[in-house]
């Protein structure tokens, strides 16, 4: 495949037969109760250093319990997936907490400003679509998508983005490297011990980001039984062999609003 012209930034390396390996490795397909706290879950699963992605934002069903946890704890270095957010990252960035981002969605102001004027944050430009097809393509096991957009954009200079002529039509198509974070956390309204969870409404990448990932810390409003789970299996986003630790966080969203449970206090 040729290479016609490809951005400048580094991207987390692709590896998806690293990643099978670790997941046939480490990830468990018995039923094993992870119900632990915020705070265990967190010195447990999010280590310095780590790529970290996170579903939603701030304002909408977004893991706010347990990204103040991470604050808290001071986790150091880790590389955010930045997509459909701005708060989040704010936060994160003005504790020390966050050195690169790849971002989807920004909204600099000045905490971000400041830091990569300082040099204390490194910025790689993506699109809301991008980084979701990126984490996509590290679920499906694959080593990167095409993508009919980013090509011909500012932003593409600044990415890990490639562009290529595709081996059929012979026409340029832009393609993006797949997502295999360390580590994804996820509020969701319902989940069993065992981390079968249930999001409702709305969502951008809850599915991918817990496939994708080596690691899964899910929240939830409630905790439900899993005979509850067993009944209706089709509402069923995330499933248990997926996910790490679960995290009883009634209002984990909030000041953000949780879909069908309450609204945003911003």
């Amino acid at each position: 495949m040729q290479v016609l012209a490809e951005g400048t930034a580094p991207y987390l390396p692709v590896d998806p037969d690293g990643f099978r390996a670790y997941v046939r490795d480490h990830k468990q397909r018995t039923l094993t109760p992870k119900l632990m706290s915020a705070r265990e879950a967190v010195e447990r699963f999010v280590s310095d250093g780590d790529y970290f992605v996170y579903d939603c934002n701030y304002f909408q069903r977004g893991p706010s319990t347990l990204i103040r946890e991470v604050i808290r704890q001071q986790k150091k270095d880790l590389w955010v997936c930045g997509k459909f957010t701005y708060v989040d990252v704010g936060l994160l960035v003005g504790a020390g907490c966050a050195s690169k981002v790849d971002c989807g969605f920004f909204w600099p102001g000045a905490t971000i400003n400041n830091a990569v004027r300082e040099g204390r944050l490194e910025v790689f430009e993506y699109s809301n679509v991008v980084m979701t097809l990126r984490l996509q393509a590290g679920a499906m096991g694959l080593p990167f998508l095409p993508v009919r957009s980013f090509g011909g954009t500012d932003g593409f200079a600044y990415s890990g983005a490639k562009l290529v002529e595709d081996p059929y039509t012979r026409k340029p198509i832009t393609i993006v490297p797949a997502l295999n974070p360390d580590v994804a956390i996820i509020h969701v309204q319902q989940a069993d011990m065992y981390g079968n969870a249930r999001v409702f409404g709305t969502g951008i990448a809850h599915e991918e980001s817990a496939m994708a990932s080596k690691k899964v810390i899910v929240s939830a409003e409630e905790i439900v039984d899993t005979d509850e789970i067993r009944r209706d299996p089709g509402r069923t986003s995330i499933p248990y062999y997926a996910v790490d630790a679960v995290v009883h966080a009634p209002f984990g969203a909030w000041p953000g609003n949780c879909g069908g449970y309450y609204g945003s206090d911003t």
